[in-house]
């Protein structure tokens, strides 16, 4: 039986080869997007494709994607939270808004669509069950300078489903991996980064001009990427967190050794603090 993904945020990037890839292994994919009509894949039809509008910070539109997609289908086997964004700037140049929306897209966002999902995967079909994927980014292990908002929208969905991963009931057959990609070759530096106007004081670092020189150096090509997150949803055992790209596992086992050298520098001072318990001979 064709296994059924519904993904967000597939009129480009990731999101738009991971859909493609699930139709090329013969799956069937209900591909969302804010402007639904923008979207094409090769080989989609009728029977093996469902386009609906998402958006991922609009409530009722998330509902009504989840019930056209059953609908359609029957039952939603792979979730793939992917739809989000890069906030670029320094933190004192940005203003409440551009902060907020940053959150309600890429956290919030990931929250209701992780709401909608597991209702589904619990209620909404039989046999219960699923897999949830977060896209999330090296910056959800790793804070790098010009990003601190969206370093902390990608943290908080580290910690949010490391947290629900472990309510869920074994029996509601509900699983979830993040996926952790570092620099890959999308648009996400390109047209899909918002820049914060500059602050005078902030004239050594430049947002628009470094991520314009990395826009399509990176090392990452995305769709081996999207491979890669397919070959995971396909797993009997899917992860809990999944480093992508060169460039990331280098970073993150480099953090891994920094962070045990700092454990091991205050362990005396941080088992220190424990109440003192009287031993009654």
């Amino acid at each position: 039986m064709p296994r059924i993904f519904f993904i967000t945020g597939t009129s480009t990037g990731f999101g738009h080869y991971y859909a493609q890839e699930v139709l090329d292994r013969g799956d069937y994919v209900v591909a969302t997007a804010r402007n639904p009509s923008q979207l094409r894949f090769e080989g989609a039809n009728e029977d093996n494709c469902l386009v609906v509008r998402l958006d991922v910070t609009d409530k009722e539109s998330i509902q009504k994607a989840f019930e056209q997609g059953l609908e359609k289908f029957g039952r939603i086997d792979v979730v793939v939270n992917n739809a989000g964004y890069g906030l670029a700037g320094c933190f004192e140049e940005y203003n409440d808004a551009e902060i907020r929306q940053q959150m309600d897209i890429n956290f919030f966002g990931v929250l209701d669509v992780t709401r909608a999902a597991m209702e589904t995967m619990r209620n909404g079909q039989s046999p219960p069950g699923g897999l949830i994927q977060q896209v999330t980014s090296i910056a959800g292990q790793i804070g790098f300078p010009l990003f601190s908002v969206y370093c902390a929208s990608k943290w908080a969905v580290e910690g949010f489903t490391e947290a629900v991963s472990q309510e869920v009931k074994s029996e509601w057959g509900v699983k979830f991996t993040v996926i952790e990609p570092g620099g890959f070759r999308t648009d996400w530096a390109g047209r899909s980064m918002v820049f914060a106007n500059r602050h005078p004081l902030y004239d050594h670092l430049d947002a628009a001009d470094r991520m314009g020189k990395r826009h399509m150096t990176q090392a990452g090509d995305p769709i081996k990427g999207a491979k890669a997150m397919y070959e995971l949803a396909i797993l009997e055992t899917p992860p809990l967190h999944v480093i992508l790209g060169s460039d990331a596992y280098a970073a993150v086992t480099n953090k891994l050794k920094q962070y045990e050298q700092n454990c091991k520098q205050f362990e005396k001072l941080s088992n220190s603090t424990d109440v003192e318990v009287e031993v009654v001979s």
